[in-house]
Order: structure tokens, then C-alpha cells, then sequence
């Protein structure tokens, strides 16, 4: 087979867990994601949730890294809109050096949560001096070029330390604008199809951001494997996804009604549409599911998919990812 897999952790609370047992198990997980082949293994970041234990990639990027051995790590993602550009690249710097050649910075321009905590992380924060999110990417390329020795009697600003191998960076997104804002920076895209699983979309971004860049995307998936196509089908049975779209604002989705409506309540909002949208979820055998990949592969040429996975049940989801693996290896 001619594509990588590559896996995005949440770091997902099971019922009756701690905070603390959840990330043993997404470092666990990472462990395993090394020893099964996975190429990337990317944490996200999420705010105000009793659900999902990583509002910090960084801190998480670097507790991985010191526990596994060759395995890239990286956010999916930082969402750039409430940090100082400079602060994350002095963040991904440090890690890129901690780890050269193994760092993956992606960025969103998610809240990553909603609006209670969007208003938190950006309080003392002025707007009309941080700009939009295509100016933040433009500081935030800036200070991650690596730059010639300084002059000591020079007054210039550095992301230091400077890595021998800087991160690789990574926009995350599911609209044409996201391909051009990415191929204008030179930033690597990654198209979130576990979000948005409109075909057409996604055909439409990826051979913009092609022809913009020369580069393939990468595409997120959501992926489901079990034992059996019945077992599968239990295992997804309830799954959602809504997207509430604002007038004059910033959409977002999230996993349920009940959420939207919070989105909705907390920020205010009185012009809106709370609307399903279709993930694009793989389901079934190891075999059926990569019979998808590669019909994905093949019609849009794709050369790497970020798997996400929405199983509740840690051991189910684990074994989920080991057969995708496993089968993947044995076919390759």
C-alpha cells in the first residue's frame, strides 16, 4: 500500500477515570503507535471539558517524546488564535531541539472549546493587534525561520533556542480558503475530513491546495476497525457531529445538540443554524476499511491519512487501531 497512517489522540476520559489515567493511556498509546508503525502521532487541544484531558499540546509533545524513540509527535492542533505567535514558536523551537526531526507543529483556527473559555484564554489580549489568523501564521512563519548567528551588540528578536531541525508545520482546515492560506505560507495542509466528510469539498481543497503548492495534503479521517462489519456498526451506533454557523462569526463544530446549544448560550448568539454534518467515518474490517483508504488514495491522491478514532471504550479503540496497523503492514 502507498500511504502512511498516522493517528490523532484526544486523550479521552472513559467513564469513571481520572484526568491522570486517560493520559497514561494516550502516552501508552503513543508507545504502541511506534511499535505498530504508525508515522505521526498527534495530541489536540481542547478547553473546558471534563471529557478530554489535553488543553496543552506542548506539554503533552513533550512528555511523549521523552518516553518513545523515533516516532514523530506533534499538535492537531495549536489553535493559533489565542496565543502570541512568538510563544509558540519558541515552544515548538524548544521541542524541535529537545527532538530534532521528530516535532510536528500544526495549527487551527479553532476555538478549540467554547466561547467561556475563547473569552479566558484571550483575556488582555488586544484583537485589533493580533489580527487575523493569516497575519498570525505570517508572524508565526517569521519567528520560526531559522535565523544566522547574531551580533552581539544586534537588537533583533529570535524564537530561540534555534533547532538543527526545525518542526514541520502543519495547517489544519476543510475549505479552499484553508488550502490557498497554506500554500501561501508554505505551510503543509492538513484537510479535516472527520469534521467535514463532503466529497466534493474535499475534492475542490485538495486539488487547490495541489496546484497552489505541489504538494499533497494530508486528510483526517475517522476510522473504525473491529473483528467484524456488525461489530463495527455497534461500536459507531449514536455517533454525531453538528456545526453551528454564526452570521458574521466563527463556526465550530462539536459532538452534540446539547453542546451546540452552549456554543449558542455562551457566546451570545441570536443569528445562527445548528445544522448535522456527515464525518467521513470508515467503518468495518481491517480489510474493508482499507479497501476505502486506498479507493481515497486513489481518486484524490492521498499519500497520508491522520486516523481519528471515536470509540468510547479504551480497549475497543486501542484494538481498533492495532488492527488497522496490523493488516496495513501485513498488505504493504
Amino acid at each position: 500500500m502507498s500511504y502512511r497512517l498516522s493517528l490523532l489522540d484526544k486523550s479521552p476520559l472513559a467513564a469513571g477515570e481520572t484526568a491522570s489515567q486517560a493520559l497514561q493511556r494516550t502516552l501508552h498509546l503513543a508507545q504502541q503507535a511506534e511499535a505498530w508503525g504508525y508515522h505521526r502521532f498527534w495530541v489536540a487541544e481542547h478547553h473546558n471539558t471534563d471529557q478530554l484531558a489535553g488543553p496543552s499540546p506542548e506539554v503533552l509533545i513533550a512528555w511523549i517524546i521523552a518516553q518513545t524513540q523515533h516516532i514523530r509527535v506533534g499538535s492537531g492542533g495549536v489553535m493559533l488564535q489565542h496565543y502570541s505567535p512568538y510563544k509558540v514558536a519558541e515552544n515548538f523551537n524548544l521541542l524541535a531541539s529537545l527532538a530534532p526531526g521528530r516535532i510536528d507543529l500544526g495549527v487551527g483556527k479553532a476555538p478549540g472549546g467554547l466561547p467561556l473559555s475563547t473569552r479566558a484564554l484571550q483575556q488582555g489580549v488586544h484583537a485589533d493587534e493580533r489580527g487575523d489568523f493569516a497575519a498570525q501564521l505570517e508572524q508565526l512563519n517569521l519567528y520560526l525561520q531559522t535565523a544566522p548567528p547574531r551580533d552581539e551588540h544586534e537588537d533583533s528578536l529570535r524564537a530561540t533556542p534555534q533547532p538543527p531541525r526545525p518542526a514541520n508545520r502543519f495547517l489544519l482546515g476543510a475549505s479552499e480558503q484553508s488550502a490557498r492560506t497554506a500554500a501561501d505560507h508554505g505551510w503543509h495542509l492538513v484537510f479535516a475530513a472527520h469534521l467535514n466528510g463532503d466529497r466534493t469539498l474535499l475534492e475542490n481543497t485538495l486539488n487547490t491546495y495541489h496546484q497552489l503548492s505541489g504538494k499533497r495534503a494530508l486528510v483526517a479521517v475517522q476510522v473504525v476497525v473491529a473483528e467484524s462489519p456488525a461489530e463495527a456498526d455497534l461500536l459507531v451506533d449514536g455517533l454525531r457531529h453538528f456545526h453551528v454557523k454564526v452570521a458574521g462569526g466563527q463556526g465550530v463544530n462539536v459532538g452534540s445538540i446539547e453542546q451546540a446549544e452552549r456554543y449558542v448560550r455562551q457566546g451570545g448568539f441570536t443569528d445562527y443554524v445548528i445544522e448535522p454534518r456527515t464525518p467521513s467515518l470508515l467503518k468495518g474490517t481491517a480489510a474493508q476499511v482499507h479497501a476505502q483508504l486506498e479507493a481515497l488514495h486513489n481518486n484524490f491522491g492521498i499519500d497520508e491519512f491522520v486516523i481519528d478514532t471515536p470509540i468510547s471504550d479504551p480497549l475497543a479503540r486501542e484494538k481498533s487501531l492495532q488492527l488497522l496497523a496490523t493488516h496495513h503492514l501485513v498488505a504493504a
